[in-house]
């Protein structure tokens, strides 16, 4: 690795369904590591030969035979692989290390569509998860470098949604949510990477519905992807882009990358 990385993570919503546009971004920018969500794909059929052709050496992935979930960690470089956190079975979670520092691969669940947890066990099961984490992470040191990044699932913070006052009752911006993750950011002194360049006062999102008709129009975005740091390496991150345009392309994913650019120095 050199003094400097580019980290990017980008819930693709089905890896090969994708490789158009992710061609299209790996052309413009092309990430020294690149973190996907939500790949729905088996191990054995997925597209490591694309990769492989824009010059990535190491491609971790995990899939389900189902065709659900699914995430991976693809680099230029080789990484050493760390085991995957206990509690978690699905395709949810991947984790190497960069010289010093851990980075993990997330993806929460979504949760469903009703907010609560008597009638919803996917929204239990969201919430079960996110908390899982947090004890997890309690159990790290203060000082260690780790980097979490994915779709969480979860836009926290009032101007990571398009209204605030219209989603508070919609999975994804609840308050039991935001609680929840907001625990997981305090469990070991996380810093958010992509706000740190944008004010809380200012919107930011990361992922539009399809069912918009002109998603740049209406503008109704969410923030769910997120890089977090631990306090020590926070100071380390240098820039942060949020790459919209590929919204745009053909055939989208719903989300669009997110990267920062950190400082091994």
């Amino acid at each position: 690795m050199s003094n400097k990385i580019e980290i990017t993570t980008w819930n693709v919503n089905s890896v090969r369904k994708r490789l158009n546009s992710i061609s299209i971004f790996l052309k413009d920018f092309i990430p020294d590591i690149l973190l996907l969500q939500e790949t729905k794909v088996s191990n054995e059929l997925f597209p490591y030969q694309f990769f492989k052709d824009f010059g990535y050496h190491f491609i971790h992935h995990e899939g389900e035979k189902t065709g659900y979930n699914g995430v991976a960690i693809i680099a230029k470089s080789e990484l050493e692989v760390i085991p995957k956190i206990e509690f978690i079975n699905d395709a949810r979670h991947l984790a190497v290390k960069i010289n010093n520092i851990e980075l993990h691969n997330f993806y929460i669940p979504a949760g469903g569509d009703i907010p609560d947890v008597t009638m919803n066990d996917k929204f239990k099961d969201k919430l079960n998860f996110i908390d899982n984490m947090t004890k997890w992470f309690q159990g790290k040191k203060p000082n260690d470098n780790i980097i979490i990044a994915g779709d969480f699932n979860v836009a926290p913070l009032e101007n990571d949604v398009w209204s605030h006052k219209q989603l508070l009752k919609i999975i994804s911006h609840t308050p039991v949510e935001v609680e929840k993750l907001s625990n997981l950011y305090n469990s070991l002194n996380f810093r958010d990477s992509v706000r740190k360049f944008t004010d809380d006062s200012e919107k930011l999102y990361s992922w539009w519905s399809y069912r918009a008709r002109d998603w740049k129009k209406s503008n109704r975005g969410r923030r769910l992807d997120h890089i977090w740091t631990t306090a020590n390496l926070y100071h380390n991150v240098e820039k942060a882009n949020i790459f919209k345009s590929t919204r745009d392309h053909e055939v989208p994913s719903d989300h669009v990358p997110i990267s920062i650019t950190l400082s091994l120095g």
